[in-house]
């Protein structure tokens, strides 16, 4: 048989050898015995070549001969021939490895197993860890190799990259495939764990294990965060991280991932770690957790680098899982709050027929009317001035709710939240003196926090001390005549009955329409007249009265001669009939200067028209809009208020 059709033979053989491995490793091994059997050579291997650590290791032999000798699987690719044959894409060819002083290491392994001829031939492939490789046969005698040898040595090479590079393919499709199904389990059982109730803590730790990569779950509506690993357990290990999370910094994170999500619409944040100047910044992808596409918490994942497509997908599913387990929260607070609600505007409404009955209903939702309480009354700010307005209503008092029963329990304040349309109203047992000390310094961490978010502080206003309903309804009231005062007013923030003085509750307790008639009955005339011609009959009598009716003092606060004041109040009873000289007369006409003083400085409720005697909530929000059904009750109770009682 003619020697090329030998060789075409031989590679054939090899071919078919190589072709059918689907392992890797065994593909080597049938590559190295292949190329040492069908090329005449004595023994072989495939070297990968680790360039970082300087070293060749040595995947896979194959030897004729079965005698057991030492061998090395490492070498230093300072004294191998294979860092050369790498570099130039050539085969090194060593004609007797015992007369070489340029590869010391081979010349004593040479010594060590019996060989003389050495080539070496770079491989077009890498191994399992991207390393580049080498194969090396070996010949016990010295032989001549010529174009020939080096051909089909070349060939034989090159369909072993071909095989390798199709092995790889296939291992990463098998790989794929299985992520892929690792990957549905994954969805599977995060879907599970939501349906049977698993807690959040179980879902972000489940979470962390399946990306392979800490995440932190915060929880907007109830001001929460859940943790799985610290980000840096170089700098902090898990019990920092916690506690760095519930101090001040972590609440700043919760404040920078709202802001990156709502205002800036980001995907990324930085997170610092630290006080300049050895402040350390690590990274953070941000996902939204939306309910009825209102925001309602973050997913963060850590680390620098991009999350693969698979991640992706977990990723997605996962928030769909924790959407889902907020939706259940938001479902639940809704409920209760709704139920609260309705207890607690038939009590104000004064719609009982059965007082026991419903202190028992009010017991049994946790709150103890029998009982000495306090009552705070929150009334947001309008929100059409405020920054919260682009936001929905609903969630907004979901939020808030939330923020204030957190501060309550940061203060241990036992407390009892209703939500209503424009506001929350606190109902918070009374024990002893300390309680009302408590809840004077709640209100103003609460006034503080909900300014956040409000965008400017809201009024909060304290009842006194009430015990049944009778006395919760009272107070109630009386709470909400301040705070239309001090909307009127321009006022907000914790409120309290002398904060607000003797004249605006006096206004706040009339009816504003018998005020106006008051006022433009005592000194209406007066007021027009001036109005119209310039004259200072109204200044000249307000000075007259606060000098107590006497004439000189009053003529020298004014600059006047006092013949020029005595006639200009000559003028102001002849043409208006007021008359000052009596005590009733007196109090009157000052009464009316103060109240006409008051109702031209205060500010109206809404642009271009006057406070409603109905009461506040019907601005703050639509009784359509409230989720809870406190838009609708806040609305209609107050319009069922008689007005006597305001």
């Amino acid at each position: 048989m003619p020697e090329h059709h030998q060789r075409l033979m031989a590679l054939r053989h090899v071919a078919s050898q190589i072709s059918n491995d689907e392992d890797i490793d065994a593909l080597f091994r049938d590559l190295v015995r292949g190329a040492v059997q069908q090329g005449g050579w004595d023994l072989g291997s495939v070297m990968s070549i680790d360039l970082a650590h300087g070293y060749g290791l040595v995947i896979t032999r194959f030897e004729t001969s079965m005698l057991p000798q030492h061998v090395e699987d490492r070498w230093e690719l300072a004294t191998s021939p294979s860092l050369i044959a790498l570099q130039t894409n050539e085969p090194v060819y060593i004609r007797d490895a015992l007369e070489n002083t340029q590869f010391p290491g081979y010349r004593r392994e040479a010594r060590e197993r019996g060989y003389r001829t050495v080539l070496v031939l770079p491989m077009a492939s890498r191994d399992t860890e991207g390393r580049p490789m080498v194969l090396t046969v070996a010949s016990r005698k010295v032989r001549d190799v010529g174009e020939d040898d080096l051909t089909f040595m070349a060939t034989v090479v090159h369909l072993g990259a071909i095989a390798v590079e199709r092995a790889h393919r296939q291992r990463a499709q098998v790989m794929a495939h299985e992520r892929l199904q690792r990957t549905l389990e994954a969805q599977r059982t995060l879907l599970g764990d939501v349906l049977a109730g698993g807690s959040f803590d179980q879902l972000t730790s489940s979470l962390s294990d399946l990306i392979g990569r800490p995440v932190l779950v915060i929880d907007f509506l109830a001001n929460q965060w859940h943790a799985s690993a610290s980000p840096v357990p170089s700098l902090m290990d898990d019990a920092a991280w916690i506690r760095w999370l519930s101090g001040a910094q972590g609440r700043e994170l919760s404040a920078n991932v709202r802001d990156a999500l709502q205002r800036y619409r980001q995907t990324r944040l930085d997170v610092p770690l630290g006080r300049p100047p050895g402040q350390v910044t690590f990274g953070a992808g941000i996902e939204p957790l939306t309910v009825d596409d209102d925001l309602v918490g973050a997913l963060l994942t850590f680390g620098d680098d991009a999350l693969s497509d698979l991640q992706q997908l977990l990723l997605e599913s996962a928030r769909f899982a924790l959407s889902v387990q907020l939706m259940r929260s938001v479902v639940r607070f809704r409920f209760e709050t709704r139920t609260l609600t309705e207890l607690f505007f038939e009590i104000v409404e004064r719609r009982w027929r059965d007082e026991g009955d419903l202190i028992s209903r009010a017991r049994h939702l946790g709150v103890a009317l029998d009982a000495p309480l306090r009552m705070m009354v929150v009334d947001y700010p309008d929100q059409r001035t405020s920054v919260a307005s682009g936001r929905a209503a609903g969630h907004l008092s979901l939020e808030s709710h939330s923020t204030v029963e957190l501060l309550a329990r940061q203060l241990n304040v036992p407390m009892h939240i209703v939500t209503i349309g424009g506001g929350l109203v606190c109902l918070a047992p009374q024990d002893g003196s300390a309680d009302a000390t408590a809840l004077a310094r709640l209100a103003k961490r609460m006034s503080e926090a909900l300014a956040r978010s409000l965008g400017r502080e809201p009024i909060i206003v304290m009842s006194d001390l009430c015990e049944g309903l009778e006395p919760l309804a009272r107070e109630w009231e009386r709470c909400w005549r301040m705070i239309r005062v001090a909307r009127k007013f321009g006022r907000s923030g914790p409120l309290d009955m002398p904060g607000l003085g003797p004249l605006p509750m006096l206004m706040g307790a009339a009816d504003s329409s018998d005020v106006h008639g008051f006022v433009e009955g005592t000194i209406g005339k007066l007021v027009e007249h001036d109005r119209q011609s310039g004259s200072p009959y109204l200044e000249t009598l307000t000075e007259y009265v606060r000098s107590g009716c006497r004439s000189q003092p009053c003529a020298d606060a004014m600059g006047l001669h006092v013949t020029t004041l005595r006639y200009r109040l000559a003028r102001i009873q002849e043409l208006f009939g007021i008359d000052v000289e009596t005590p009733e007369r007196r109090f009157a006409v000052e009464l009316a200067i103060q109240l006409h003083a008051l109702t031209k400085r205060a500010a109206p409720v809404t642009p271009g028209a006057a406070p409603s005697p109905e009461g506040p909530k019907s601005k703050a929000m639509p009784a359509t809009s409230s989720p809870h059904g406190g838009g609708r009750l806040a609305s209609a109770s107050m319009k069922t208020l008689p007005r006597n009682r305001e």
